[in-house]
């Protein structure tokens, strides 16, 4: 390896302490001339040595591995196999069906990993094409592909960084770096070498990253980094690792599904061995526990979540959050924790002027300025001291702090259009992030006027008085006005001072160092991005609802936690945590110390991964919100990632789960509580289907203990299963929300399906059921009625009508909730009624089903025995809302 080799090794290994290196060492560093620039053959040779300036993608994943993994799940694998015992049988028809909800649930599937596959590729395109770069002194335009280590580029308004550069020349130059950082303020830029030292990338001053924006000015960079080496390639790397999570319900299903398999077959094949010792004919036992196998599993349960979901994600979609993966919908109902990014989810994401300080009185913005000095000059300078502007009645544009400065002034009656024409600007002193101020000179009256705005340790201490109430200047007490500049500060505003100056003729150019002394101080002004108005009733609402929110932002500490303190998301005991202090916690400490932080303020991406699986670990389902590409990497770890739809980035959109078409934090609760209907829904049809199949297999497992020969024949069981599992399964899908679903805590993650009762109800109800089907078949034989197998199959049949109009609650009265409250419920019971009787009195399908007309006598007993099973549940909803049954519901 040559010496060149050997110096860029070292390069890379030290590619954090660009913003500590002079121009000299930089150069020395990069081997390179800066006001040559490279030749055109060191920059091919070393493009050859590094490769490519981009994104790097992994091979996506073929279509058919992706459909195939669609079926490993056990309970997948146990509908084939019923599909296939069916289709032996000679059941046909469940055949089919079986097969369509498989196929149907694989579809929808996989179209949702083939979504997933293109965050990289949003990431690759946000790319620049070209570049202007310095070679052997000439200006050239090239690909930002080729761009290597060492090249000089030359950034102006307007254009996207294409690479990480240390910047040598800054002018006026401003970028907007929110992709990276979160922040929503343009960030200042300059070339002078920061001390050493562990900065975040926010605080970087002198450096420009790959993907951010050039807003203002000019400037010229040195490339340190390119492709996969670049910021943005780093969180291209965490966003390329595989994050296989599976969702609450998926792992509640897949356990019951386990359970569910080998208890049927244990059941079954007692079942077959006992029909064989009470002398049953083979054939005829083979055939009932092979129904009774494929009855007993819950077809219609994929289904039912897919419906469910899909209905799920339609409303939503209503409702502002559009769902990009199904199964986020149920995740959102499981959530106990929201990490929120603060700009545009809890903000407005715009800066707006908070309060104004003047003559030792400060004023909120709401209130009306008074209407004489030093407000009259505090207004005019906010007005014509601005570069922002606006054509006609068009919002105006410009940095966002000089917007919102505007806006100020204009709601105050003071229009900058208006007042420029007899106060027009006739020089400027441009802000320079050195001395963090600008002044702008006016016509006046008799004269000229400078107005200085900019930070207060900046601009106070070359004043020499006070604008005072009647327009004379009185004694300047700076260090009071440094205190309320510090007291505004740490209410998270962003704090400017501002001054002016007299002058009799506009002052010279040369003389710079004098144009901004003896000032006259005129007031304060704290600037904010104001919460939403709506995101102080979402974080009460999520915490009554057991979801602990966190505010995870790029922001300083001072703003992030004044907005957290004013939405409710910290509180007195709560603390919070910097990035820089982040990164010197091990990752014991920090889990000992994650679920009491509410506040991150300046962290990077890989931290905020390394929030989500700190507050993982603990047990937590995370649910992260991000706009940025800094964000996506957390989006794809968290168990659902919420992107933002209006002003956040494609790559986030692509890494997440959720989109908020209006990038707001209430809509995520919206969503939460449409999430824990669904999973109510979905968890009352396992009680109902649960209870029914429960039912058939105690009916025919009971039987011979009572000295009864078999209920039901093999038509019977699969009639039955098609009728119950069927519509009025599905209808349940629509169930509207229950009472105080938002005052309940989040179901525990390792929860089982079958918590808060619902075994014992499965066991318990199911017993009665059988009870009373038995009664029949025992009354029918007792009168010697032939017609005994023909009312057990009635009686089974018309109970869990009763049952599912009685579960769509778990505690409340179906009287109370209303019969019309779930018209298609009650449709698909009425129809399932009428299919019923039709097996009975049609006499073309009597000899299908082996069923005979019943008489109105023996109808009356069917249908007052079934219902029985619709009170008897409504008496176990009494006992537990008085406590006295599953009190932990």
């Amino acid at each position: 390896m040559d010496q060149t080799s050997l110096s860029f090794t070292q390069i890379d290994s030290a590619a954090s302490d660009w913003h500590a290196l002079d121009l000299a060492a930089t150069a020395a560093r990069l081997q390179l001339d800066p006001d040559m620039g490279l030749s055109p053959a060191e920059a091919a040779s070393r493009l050859a040595r590094y490769g490519a300036n981009a994104i790097a993608e992994k091979p996506p994943r073929p279509i058919w591995r992706m459909l195939v993994d669609q079926f490993n799940d056990f309970l997948i694998l146990m509908l084939l196999g019923a599909a296939v015992v069916s289709g032996i049988v000679g059941d046909v028809k469940d055949t089919l069906a079986i097969a369509v909800i498989v196929v149907l649930n694989a579809v929808i599937g996989l179209v949702q990993e083939v979504r997933a596959e293109r965050a990289m590729a949003a990431l690759k395109q946000m790319a620049p094409h070209n570049a202007l770069v310095l070679r052997s002194g000439k200006r050239t335009l090239v690909p930002a592909v080729e761009l290597v280590p060492g090249d000089v580029v030359l950034l102006e308004a307007g254009i996207v960084t294409p690479a990480d550069l240390r910047l040598i020349e800054a002018i006026q130059l401003k970028l907007d770096e929110a992709l990276l950082t979160g922040e929503a303020v343009t960030a200042d830029k300059r070339s002078k070498a920061l001390p050493a030292g562990d900065w975040s990338i926010g605080d970087r001053c002198n450096m420009a990253y790959k993907g951010t924006t050039v807003t203002y000015g000019r400037g010229i960079g040195i490339v340190t980094a390119t492709g996969m080496a670049t910021e943005l390639g780093k969180i291209a790397r965490l966003l390329d690792k595989d994050v296989e999570r599976k969702t609450p319900l998926q792992k509640r299903l897949a356990t019951f599904g386990n359970r569910l398999g080998f208890a049927v077959l244990a059941i079954c094949a007692l079942i077959f061995l006992i029909g064989l010792l009470r002398g049953e004919a083979l054939m005829v036992m083979i055939l009932t526990a092979v129904s009774l196998a494929v009855a007993a599993i819950p077809e219609a349960l994929p289904a039912v979540v897919t419906i469910s979901l899909a209905l799920g994600a339609y409303k939503m979609a209503h409702r502002r959050a559009l769902i990009r993966r199904l199964s986020a919908v149920e995740t959102l109902g499981s959530v106990t924790y929201i990490c929120s990014d603060k700009t545009g989810t809890l903000t407005q994401n715009r800066m707006r002027v908070h309060q104004f300080y003047a003559s030792s009185t400060l004023l909120e913005q709401s209130c009306e300025l008074p209407s004489q000095e030093p407000w009259i000059s505090l207004l005019t300078a906010l007005a014509l001291s601005n570069n922002a502007s606006r054509s006609n009645k068009a919002a105006p544009t410009g940095d966002p702090t000089e917007v919102a400065l505007y806006l100020a002034a204009l709601e105050s009656g003071y229009d900058k259009t208006v007042l420029e024409r007899t106060a027009a600007r006739v020089f400027e002193l441009p802000f320079d992030s050195e001395r963090k101020r600008m002044t702008t000179f006016h016509r006046e009256l008799g004269g000229f006027v400078a107005y200085t705005k900019g930070a207060p340790e900046s601009v106070l201490p070359l004043c020499t008085g006070t604008l005072a109430a009647r327009g004379d200047e009185a004694r300047l007490a700076l260090d009071e006005l440094l205190a309320v500049a510090e007291r505004m500060a740490t209410q998270g505003l962003r704090v400017l001072a501002i001054a002016r100056r007299h002058w009799s003729k506009v002052p010279q150019e040369s003389s710079e160092g004098m144009l901004e002394t003896g000032l006259v101080f005129v007031g304060l002004v704290g600037l904010m991005d104001p919460p939403r108005a709506e995101a102080k009733e979402a974080v009460r609402m999520c915490k009554s609802a057991g979801i602990t929110p966190v505010m995870i932002t790029g922001d300083h500490v001072a703003t992030a936690l004044a907005i957290a303190a004013e939405l409710g998301i910290a509180g007195a005991a709560d603390s919070v945590i910097t990035g820089a202090q982040l990164a010197l916690l091990s990752d014991e400490a920090f889990k000992q110390q994650v679920s009491h932080i509410r506040v991150y303020a300046r962290v990077d991406p890989a931290q905020k991964i390394r929030i989500v699986e700190a507050l993982q670990a603990q047990g937590e389902f995370v649910a992260m919100t991000g706009d940025g590409v800094n964000d996506a990497p957390a989006l794809k770890q968290a168990d659902i990632g919420i992107a933002m739809g209006k002003g956040g980035t494609d790559v986030a959109r692509e890494a997440s789960s959720l989109v908020l078409l209006d990038d707001n934090f209430s809509t995520i609760i919206g969503a939460v509580r449409e999430g824990r209907r669904l999973f109510d829904n979905i968890r009352k049809f396992i009680r109902y289907a649960m209870t029914g199949n429960s039912a058939e297999i105690w009916v025919i497992f009971l039987a011979p203990f009572l000295n009864l020969p078999i209920p039901l024949l093999p038509i019977h069981i699969l009639w039955i299963n098609l009728m119950t599992d069927g519509l009025p399964g599905l209808a349940l899908a629509a169930e509207p929300e229950e009472q105080g679903i938002m005052q309940r805590p989040p179901r525990p993650p390792a929860e089982s399906v079958f918590a808060h009762g619902m075994w014992q109800h499965i066991v318990w109800i199911g017993l009665i059921i059988a009870a009373v089907s038995l009664f029949a078949q025992a009354w029918a034989i007792h009168v010697d009625s032939p017609r005994w197998q023909t009312m057990v199959f009635t009686v089974l049949t018309l109970s869990q009508m009763g049952l599912v109009l009685a579960i769509r609650s778990e505690r409340q009265s179906l009287f109370r909730q209303g019969v019309l409250s779930n018209p298609a419920l009650l449709g698909a019971v009425g129809l399932t009624f009428l299919l019923q009787m039709a097996t009975i009195y049609v006499p073309q399908l009597n000899p299908i089903f082996s069923t005979a007309p019943l008489s109105a006598r023996e109808l009356a007993i069917c249908l007052l025995l079934s219902a029985s099973v619709f009170f008897c549940v409504e008496i176990e909803k009494l006992l537990v809302r008085k406590g006295w049954l599953y009190a932990q519901a």
